[in-house]
Order: C-alpha cells, then structure tokens, then sequence
C-alpha cells in the first residue's frame, strides 16, 4: 500500500468518526459517506415509531427509545484522548446519561478534531467492487453511493475509486426476531426493540419481551410501569434446562427461564405456551433478539467480496482479529464489529490498527497466517461449545485479551486499570442491582485515577 491512502469509510457514527480522525492522522485523505444528514449514527434519536414496520425489517431509523441511558459509565466510555466528561455546560452530567448527552459528546468529538468537512451527508453507499480500471494493475475500490436530492428523493448512483474501504455501518439497523411456531394465527402484535420508542401504547396490555439483554431489562421495566402485566421470556443457560418463573422488583414483571425456543408456540386464543405447557395469554410479543450483520453494498455473488465476506449466523468472517478478511487485507477493513466490550475505546484502538497498516508503518501476517489464526478461533470456539453468533462476543475468554492485543499492535500500552475497573465493576453491579445500578455504584475509587489521566488532555475545557 502507498504511504497515503484515499479511503472510503462508511457511517459517520461512532465508529466511522473515529476511523476517520485515526485515518488522517496517519496521513491517508478519508472520504465518510453517511446516508443520514448528520453525524452520530445509532447515538441519533428518532422518535417516529414505524407503525407500518413494527418490526423493523425496513432498518432505516435509530434502534435508541426515548429513556435510554448508558449502561457504562461515561468515564470508561470515552475515546482514549478525548474523554467524555461532565462539562459545566453538560446538559446531563450523570455518570450513566442519557442518549442526548451521548450524541452531544459524538458532535463535540467531530468538531474539535474537524471531522465535518470528511463526511457527505444524505449521502448512502450502494455497492463496493474491485476496480483494476487503472491500467497498472493496482486494486482499487470502486464505490458506487447516491445522494438524497433537495426534493428528498434519492439522486441518480454516482461512482468514486478508492484505495481501501473501512466499513463503519454498525449493527444495530437490521432486526434478528424469533421463530414462534405458529405465530401467523395468533391474534396480537408483534414489534422488535428497534422501533419502541416510549411505554404509552402499552398501557393495560399484557406483554412478553423475549430477551433480557440491555435493552430487554431497560425495556421490560419501562413498560412496567403502564402495562397489565410484563413477562419476560430468556434464555436459560446450563445447567438450568427447564422453565423457571422469576418475581422482580416490580410486582407486574416477572422472568421466565426457558430453553430455546423460549416459547414453544402461540395459539389463535392469543396465548403462548412455553415448553412445559404453561400458558399466557399476551396482547403483544416485544422482541429484544438482537440486529443481524448486514452489508448489503458488499458485492454480489459474482464479485470477489461476496466470495472474500459472509455473514452466517452473526458470523462475519472470515476476518483476522475482527477486523480484516485475510484475501482482501488491508484494502478492506471492518472497524466496531465486536459487542460486549467497551465500544468506543475498541472503535479507536481498530482504527489505528487500520490506518498504521495501510500506511505501510504497521504489518500484517501473510494472508495464510491470517487464515491459520481465523481457522484456530473458529475451532476453539466450537470446542467450548460457542455458538457461532457468539463470534464477535469479546465477553468471553480472558477479560480484556483482545483490546489490549490491539492497543499493543499500534504501540500502545494496555488499557489503563481503572477503566478495566469499572466496567467489571458495573457489570457485577447490574446484575446486583438491576433497576439502579445506574444510579448507585460502588466504583468510587476508581475516579480519581480516571480524572488524573483525563488532565493530561489540555484541551479538556468544557467539550459539549
């Protein structure tokens, strides 16, 4: 690859922005396309539900609900050197804030680093090939995006040549729901988390959510407090194998513990029945199941990515260390795939792995060294018994043994002690104290530290 590189990235949420400050900071001219008409990305709340797709197939809008907060602390939360601090203009200074105060720091980060002028808005990517149009045989990117006209209906598809391609689109667009075996005669309504928005319509209804990941537990309380009755279906893990029934704080809610599928089948009365034969009537099914991978600009089946790419069963691959498919590296990249981790740190930390390699000052294995190392963590993971959709899930194996694998790639020392303090100090937290971990913490300690690190930034004055 040249020194200097002409790179597409594509989203301007968090990922895309911290791919593209990293980008030019290593001297490459990134280009951000963006089909919303600002930055932020998932952080941007839109609080149109979509009556007409509850369920979220059309993946076009923010998955956030109007009372989401974050579920770590703002001081681990922030990009290495621009820490997300309580300024004394913060409109919400509360370690756990709300989604607004998220979106402001984002506009902030793109601001001070000027990032704006990288990025064309309204703007979407429509397809990605290899491009050896130049007669020297080097491998370009051709991308193939179109621009919303004034009248708000999309332009005629434009084409650009790039040399590389960081893919930033995020994962949470394109809704994974659950199979219930005769669901298509049962009389209710079913939505995915992606469109709720706010409680309201559920009041007096009986609800099951199925799922109890972040926004399950979010979303499950906050319907609590309007809804008949909440009940939550989850997965059980081993070895607790049958269907067990959970009181919660709320003397509406209550967990069921269920093998899959967590319901069995749904019946023309409106009721679900779980495995042991138990029943519930319910006027809604809220699913809390999750997004798909989807890459829809990523060629066709006659192109080499749609051979290079695949997704199956939330698995992107193949891919070196989450970010590179070894037949393609370094020209196409992919920075934010993993979950359950700290997203913003990890966003930056792949994004100076991508911007050293291509400029030449950071290297790669060949690409069978690369396929050895996928073809290992692929046959570990089935040996442990890991679900395939579980192959971005930094939660499991040694805490923190891929963000500071990463940090040590581009030069950079571990991941610093009280960061890694507190989220495993909230995440024991959450599970203590569910409906107030947000509010109480027992982390403390570990403030001074952060703030200490925080005033080596001289800029620090009052971000957002």
């Amino acid at each position: 690859m040249p020194s200097c590189s002409r790179v597409a990235v594509i989203g301007a949420g968090a990922a895309g922005l911290a791919a593209a400050r990293e980008l030019r900071r290593e001297g490459h001219a990134p280009v951000v396309f963006e089909r919303a008409a600002a930055v932020g990305g998932t952080w941007r709340y839109d609080a149109a539900e979509d009556a007409a797709d509850p369920l979220g197939a059309g993946g076009a809008h923010s998955s956030l609900y109007a009372s989401l907060r974050t579920n770590l602390p703002r001081e681990s939360m922030g990009f290495l050197d621009f820490p997300f601090v309580a300024g004394r203009s913060s409109a919400d200074p509360r370690r756990f804030p709300g989604h607004p105060e998220v979106l402001r720091y984002l506009e902030a980060f793109a601001r001070r680093f000027d990032l704006l002028g990288l990025v064309r808005f309204e703007t979407e990517v429509v397809s990605v090939r290899r491009s050896r149009d130049d007669g020297a045989g080097a491998a370009g990117w051709r991308v193939s995006y179109r621009s919303r006209r004034p009248d708000g209906a999309g332009g005629e598809p434009e084409e650009e040549v790039f040399d590389a391609v960081v893919v930033c689109n995020g994962h949470f667009t394109e809704p994974r729901v659950a199979a219930i075996a005769g669901v298509h005669c049962w009389p209710g309504k079913q939505m995915h988390s992606h469109s709720y928005r706010v409680p309201d319509p559920f009041r007096g209804q009986v609800v099951m959510v199925i799922g109890y990941q972040p926004s399950g537990m979010d979303i499950s309380r906050d319907i609590a407090g309007v809804a008949k009755e909440v009940h939550v279906a989850m997965r059980s893990e081993p070895p607790y194998q049958m269907h067990t029934t959970t009181a919660t704080g709320h003397a509406n809610l209550w967990l069921h513990s269920c093998t899959v599928p967590t319901i069995e089948r749904a019946e023309e009365d409106g009721s679900l029945v779980f495995q042991d034969g138990s029943k519930i009537k319910a006027d809604v099914v809220l699913h809390c199941t999750g997004y798909k991978y989807n890459f829809p600009f990523l060629g066709d089946s006659d192109d080499e990515l749609a051979g290079a790419i695949s997704v199956d069963d939330n698995r992107v691959g193949p891919l070196y260390k989450h970010v590179f498919p070894p037949m393609l590296a370094p020209h196409v990249s992919f920075i934010g795939l993993p979950f359950r981790t700290i997203p913003f740190l990890v966003f930056q930390l792949q994004s100076k792995w991508v911007a050293g390699v291509l400029s030449g000052r950071l290297e790669l294995p060949s690409q069978e060294a690369m396929m050895r190392d996928v073809d290992a963590f692929y046959s570990d993971m089935e040996a442990r018994g890991c679900a395939k959709r579980r192959t971005h899930d930094l939660g499991q194996g040694n805490p923190f043994e891929y963000e500071d694998w990463v940090a040590e790639q581009c030069g950079l020392g571990r991941m610093e002690g009280w960061r890694k303090g507190m989220f495993v100090a909230t995440c024991k937290n959450l599970a203590d104290r569910p409906d107030s971990y947000r509010d109480e913490w027992d982390d403390d300690h570990l403030l001074p530290q952060a703030h200490q690190d925080f005033r080596k930034h001289s800029y620090l004055t009052d971000q957002y």
